[in-house]
């Protein structure tokens, strides 16, 4: 029996009355801080925690059914080996021990009360001689063992008795005030010295752990002495034991172990290089990352929420077990080490330290961050442990700077380094070195030579843009925002105000009974007794006020749809609310908050009018200005993300609250209903496809209550409002966009972590970043005649030919029949659930839309007045994308109508020309005409373009004939201003013009390939007249239709007249990104429903044999394209095959990664149902291989488009212009339309002169080709060997010479 077992059951016995405490210094029932189990000579070091929380059960300490005379020699024997074991174990500790009396009491039998009584009092033998006559008892095998361990070990631990003595002789009594205090954190342990042979060497260096601790027991004891005359006095210590008493003889030898516990090898190996914090420590913790995030956040939720201690237990509890150990890091450890630091609590520090080592992990930046903002904040903390610290630094190739730099600081964490720092180096001073980013070559010249950029200024002062920063920053900190709904404007009558208060006083009634419910569930949360090691949801209850999670469950009910929605979708958005919420109360306490107000308020300078032009990116700008105003708190990456499963585990705890106690009366709207309370929400299952799903359903009467109150309000979240002021630049992969909200400049899966990896790894994102802030400093404005106009066509009944969609009072009405009836069929019966199925699809579909346009006129109508900006994130192939989700310029043709820019340029003298193309354009009339010819055309029509814009709902309605009317109309209006202004070469416009790229994927194959064909086909050839590939493939599937009618096949027949180019075109246009002939034939299927006059009968045949066409057309007017395609699949397949995802970097330096892994099931055990979570983005799982094959070729495309227009962004800005994207929409004023064809032009041709499908096959070979089996006959050399080749057989390409795409005026157009 080791002595931690002999001190926990000590503990335990003395917990039940065994023991009367005797007259000791060192007794076996205190916590035991310091042991060895010394095996074959070496040293195991043993970890425990305070016994109280170790929850062991000592079975053997409770009689069953035995008499009381046997229990009582039980006891004696057993208490016997327990003073031997203590005896034989205990010098390796200290070197006298006074051992306790022992009272034997009489143990209650099974079923008996807790009464104990004292039976008979023994004083443990002193002589190891009367272990063999402490009872006349039988001796068991163990004790026997026991005897001989003590004889083998009696030798060796004398010995080491003798030298230690030795030492404490030799060791200046000065010194030995400085005795450390024994006390140490539950879960700590001490290496103590085993043989003398250590301590020689000891003095040549030890361990910042000690140094930390020698220095606070130096320091507590010296105040013990100052305070007492010299009288002993108990350290200090964090656990409930008390410190026995010490001779002061004594003090030397514990000084002296203690000194010889920190020994280093005496050849110590060279540092491994060290990452910056928040990083994966190695291999196995990136595998199990999502349980390392799980940890994190848990422990920063207990540490906001102020619960210390839980969260001080959950680490030891970790810590503790081996195998949970290893799911730690070293950021876990310095979670636990800034609590210590803030409350300057050294000593707590250095054990935390122990800990590290114990796990085998070495100190990170953040780790030295926090030893040194603790001696920075302790003022008696001594230089000399300051220059210890330094110096263990610089050891691990850490310095300073690199402290300063890459740690992420809260509050006056920087002041108090810089303080300790200087402490013991007065003359310190930071050299932040901005990161000097290797660019990619094909912007290497555009941030080298900028003596020719004309950076643009946003028509605002800068006092205009701090105030216009003041109210997003109100509005971000109080996380939703409150709008008047675009309904308001119909009347008010008189039931609905009734139904409007009637809400209103439920809500304040379930706004109550929430908060109780919500108290009372913490109550029971915090009481639960689980283990300390299980991750539990109350800390995440904890980190806001109750009546904010009342709040974001009211919300909740408001907005859930008629139909219900998904518990896992229901779940993930209430958690993710919460996790906004606390993300800006974090940053609120630690004081970013002034810190941000003072650098943006710098940062106007180079936005504003009033200021001087600065030829300085915005990126750069801010990041001087970060460098410039260093103290205080960190602006970047401070918070961690919540794993996906805690969000939706959060959520659906919070649903369940609503589902059990949200009620109301049954005859609210219906006085002769029975009175009953019935729940206002229900969870009920439905089936999607063949899966059971958990779903939340709104009661009948509330859905209508809602619908009569027609209530005048929205609540949204702050995010999905536009910005009021310029979005803050992209500095790094963590800030940028919103003032406070947290941001992810990467769209990913829920819950994949691999993109985030790779970008921190990534240093040369700066391309990337400014194309994301030109994106994002583009100011808008709304087109208010046109949203008038609107929202009275949305209050009247809606438009299905204008798509704005009908209210729900348009629904079809759901059929209702009982289905006992004998009097129906069964035939009948079926019929009519097909009809309610449907009416129910419908209604639901209505309901959608008509809620999606309330919420986008809504915000439209809210900033109707404003100025505002989209901030801009992307997706994982870096195609960009407009941060707020509902009201943005990638949405639907009305959206797009609605925005204008806020900035306005004269047209000058060609302005007017492109406003004419561009609304021929919008038409789709003359799509194969040139420009001339749709200029032409739109001179000929001005009448009715003037005749739209002033009488756009009673005049002849021209424009709603047009592919996208509202833009059509909003551009009639725009040429009836222009026209009608005395010079229209002066008029000042704010109208967005289009240039769009000709089948843009296909352009970017044709281009890789040098495909003289393809080119031709889309645009890169000059041509007098633009080629339209979607006719030309019509044209060709026509040919095949005639040859195969003349032959006889009868669908062949069936299909002339009915090819068009519009049956064609979405198939045509997506193949080139990876649609399938099952996708296509659904697409052509389509095309053909719309045709009235074909017959319905022969759609399936038809649909078939054309996709066939189409494919067949495009493989012989593409050859290079399929070869390119081709290739890209087969290396993605054996690439998959072989265990790996693929991965590329784009030209311009952005990683790319697929996250298509086999689907994990994943069941979330929460308080309502068990949910099925299925994880596909799992990087332990092996990749998905067809997912990953047919995924690469399209998303390598739209990786190239991205560059495209990233490229075309940032040399627009340099230029001066104005410019926005819908992914290959590019668009500008009509004055600068003919330089932004230039710019995109040029660009182009700059991407494809890049090697890149060379550099492609290089970066894949190097990637996947490495390291290869030695054996040729290997199975796994011939797949790697056929990889090999695969990837660096790069297709052939043609003959284009891509400098005419220069030349082509429909290349964009």
């Amino acid at each position: 029996m080791s002595l931690l077992r002999v001190c926990a059951l000590a503990k335990c016995a003395s917990r039940r009355g065994l023991f009367h405490s005797g007259d000791v210094r060192v007794s076996p029932a205190d916590r035991c801080w310091l042991f060895v189990s010394t095996r074959d000579g070496g040293i195991r070091r043993i970890s425990e925690t305070p016994l109280h929380l170790q929850r062991r059960k000592v079975s053997f300490m409770i009689p069953k059914r035995d008499d009381a005379k046997k229990r009582v020699v039980e006891q004696s024997q057993l208490l016997d080996v327990l003073k031997a074991r203590i005896q034989q174990l205990q010098p390796d500790v200290v070197l006298d021990v006074h051992h306790a009396n022992v009272q034997f009491v009489k143990a209650p039998s099974p079923g008996r009360g807790p009464k104990v009584a004292p039976k008979e009092k023994t004083d443990i033998p002193k002589s190891a001689k009367t272990l063999k006559a402490a009872s006349k008892s039988k001796t068991s095998r163990w004790m026997e063992k026991l005897t001989r361990e003590q004889k083998n070990k009696l030798t060796k631990v004398e010995r080491l008795a003798q030298k230690i003595q030795k030492n404490v002789k030799e060791k200046p009594s000065a010194k030995s005030k400085g005795s450390q205090s024994s006390s140490a954190l539950p879960g700590t342990s001490h290496k103590v010295v085993s043989n003398a042979a250590p301590l020689a060497k000891s003095r040549a260096r030890t361990k910042l752990s000690d140094e930390i601790r020698a220095a606070v027991s130096f320091t507590e004891v010296a105040a013990a002495h100052a305070g007492s005359k010299g009288k002993p006095k108990a350290s200090r210590k964090l656990g409930p034991a008390k410190e026995g008493k010490r001779q002061t003889e004594d003090r030397g030898g514990a000084e002296e172990i203690e000194k010889s516990r920190w020994t280093l090898s005496s050849n110590p190996q060279p540092p491994p290089p060290q990452k910056e914090e928040g990083e994966e420590e190695d291999g196995a913790a990136a595998a199990c990352g999502d349980v390392q995030l799980s940890i994190r956040s848990y422990l920063e939720a207990c540490v906001f929420a102020g619960d210390v201690e839980r969260a001080h237990r959950f680490l030891l509890s970790q810590h503790r077990v081996r195998s949970r150990r290893k799911l730690l890091n070293t950021d876990v450890y310095n979670i636990m080490m800034r609590v210590w630091a803030k409350k300057g609590t050294l000593n707590q520090i250095g054990r935390i330290f122990i800990l590290l080592e114990e796990a085998g992990l070495k100190p990170n930046l953040g780790s030295y961050c926090t030893a040194l903002e603790c001696m920075g904040r302790n003022p008696d903390c001594q230089p000399k442990l300051i220059t210890r610290c330094l110096s263990q630094m610089e050891e691990d190739g850490l310095s300073v700077d690199d402290l300063l730099s890459r740690c992420v600081f809260r509050q006056d964490e920087r002041d108090m380094v810089l303080k300790a720092v200087r402490g013991a180096r007065p003359d310190y001073e930071p050299r932040l070195r901005a990161g000097a980013a290797q660019c990619p070559s094909l912007v290497q010249e555009f941030y080298a030579q900028r003596s020719d950029h004309r950076y643009p200024k946003l028509d605002f002062t800068r006092e205009e843009l701090r105030q216009r920063f003041a109210l997003q920053l109100r509005l971000e900190q109080d996380c939703t925002v409150t709008i008047d709904s675009v309904e308001a404007a119909k009347p008010v009558t008189d039931y609905m105000a009734k139904m409007r208060k009637l809400l209103a006083d439920h809500r304040a009634q379930w706004q109550k009974i929430l908060l109780q419910a919500l108290r009372e569930s913490k109550r029971i949360l915090a009481n639960t007794n689980t283990k300390d090691y299980r991750l539990n949801l109350y800390p995440y209850l904890c980190v806001l006020e109750d009546g904010e999670y009342v709040d974001i469950m009211i919300q909740s009910v408001a907005s859930l749809p008629p139909s219900g929605e998904s518990l896992k979708i229901l779940g993930r958005d209430l958690g993710h609310r919460v996790y906004t919420k606390y993300c800006v109360q974090q940053k609120q306490q630690n004081q970013v908050v002034e810190k941000l107000r003072n650098i943006y308020s710098a940062y106007t300078d180079l936005l504003a009018k009033d200021t001087k032009e600065c030829v300085v990116l915005p990126s750069e700008y801010w990041a001087k200005l970060e460098r410039d105003e260093s103290s205080g708190p960190s602006l970047q990456g401070g918070e961690t993300h919540w794993p996906y499963i805690v969000s939706v585990e959060l959520g659906t705890y919070m649903v369940d609250l609503m589902v059990k106690n949200l009620k109301m009366n049954s005859d609210v709207l219906n006085p002769a209903f029975e009175r009953k309370l019935i729940p206002i929400l229900y969870h009920m299952y439905t089936f999607r496809n063949t899966r059971q799903v958990g779903f939340i359903k709104p009661h009948p009467i509330l859905i209508q209550m809602q619908q009569d109150a027609m209530e005048s309000k929205l609540t949204f979240d702050s995010y999905v409002m536009p910005m009021l002021c310029p979005p803050v630049p992209w500095t790094s992969v963590k800030f940028g966009a919103y003032l406070l909200t947290p941001t992810k400049l990467m769209r990913t899966v829920e819950g994949a972590t691999q993109h985030e990896v790779l970008l921190e790894k990534c240093q040369n994102l700066l391309p990337v970043l400014d194309s994301l802030n030109q994106l994002g400093n583009c100011a808008w404005s709304i087109n208010k005649p046109l949203l008038d106009i609107i929202i009275s066509i949305f209050n009247d009944r809606g438009s299905d030919r204008l798509d704005i969609p009908p209210p729900l009072s348009e629904a079809p009405k759901i059929p209702h029949f009982n289905a006992q009836d004998p009097a129906y069929t069964s035939a009948e019966k079926a019929h009519m659930k097909r009809d309610v199925i449907n009416a129910k699809k419908k209604c639901s579909e209505m309901h959608s839309l008509r809620m999606d346009a309330l919420y986008k006129l809504s915000i439209a109508n809210h900033v109707r007045d404003e100025i505002f900006w989209f901030p801009h994130n992307m997706d994982f192939r870096g195609r960009t994308y407009p941060c707020p989700p509902y009201f943005n310029h990638l949405g639907s043709d009305v959206t797009r109508a609605l925005l204008v820019f806020a900035e306005g340029k004269p047209l000058g003298p060609k302005g007017l020309d492109w406003l004419k193309i561009h609304l021929v354009n919008l038409t789709g009339l003359k799509k194969r005409s040139s420009l001339e010819g749709r200029l032409q055309y739109a001179n000929a029509i001005m009448e009715d373009v003037l005749d739209s814009a002033d009488n756009p709902l009673n005049g002849n309605k021209w424009w709603m004939n047009a592919d996208e009317p509202w833009q059509a109309l909003g551009c009639c209006m725009e040429i009836a201003n222009a026209v009608r202004s005395p010079d229209p070469t002066q008029f000042i416009s704010n109208f967005p013009v289009h240039q769009d790229g000709s089948c843009n994927g296909l352009q970017h194959y044709a281009a890789l390939g040098r495909d003289v064909i393809g080119a031709t086909s889309v645009n890169l050839m000059p041509c007098e007249m633009p080629q339209d590939v979607y006719s030309g493939v019509a044209q060709q599937v026509e040919e095949f239709r005639l040859r195969d009618a003349q032959s006889g096949l009868k669908i062949a027949q069936v299909l002339e007249g009915f090819i068009s180019r519009k049956v064609v075109k979405q198939t045509v246009m997506t193949v080139v990104y990876g649609v399938t002939r099952y996708g296509g034939r659904l697409q052509i299927e389509k095309r053909l429903k719309e045709i009235e006059d074909f017959p319905k009968e022969h759609v399936w045949d038809a649909s078939h044999y054309l996709v066939r066409m189409v494919f067949s057309s495009l493989k012989e007017m593409f050859t290079g394209t399929r070869e390119i395609q081709d290739w890209l699949t087969d290396c993605a397949r054996l690439i998959s095959k072989s265990g790996h995802t693929v991965e590329w970097v784009t030209p311009l330096g952005l990683p790319v990664i697929q996250p298509y892994h086999r689907t994990r099931n994943q069941v979330l055990k929460s308080s309502i149902q068990l949910i099925n979570l299925q994880i596909t983005h799992d990087a332990k799982e092996r990749p998905d291989t067809v997912k990953q094959k047919n995924a690469f070729p399209p998303n390598f495309i739209h990786s190239l488009d991205s560059t495209h227009m990233m490229l075309t962004a940032l040399h627009c800005y340099s230029a001066g212009l104005t410019f926005v994207s819908v992914h290959d929409c590019f668009w500008t004023h009509a004055l600068t339309v003919d330089t932004m064809n230039q710019i995109c032009r040029e660009q182009f041709v700059a991407l494809h002169s890049q090697p890149i499908l060379r550099e492609l096959s290089e970066f894949l070979l190097q990637k996947y080709c490495t390291g290869l089996p030695a054996e040729a006959k290997n199975k796994k050399y011939q797949e790697y060997r056929r990889m090999m080749l695969l990837l660096a057989k790069v297709p052939q390409t043609g003959d284009f010479d891509l400098k005419r795409v220069k030349e082509s005026t429909y290349f964009f157009s």
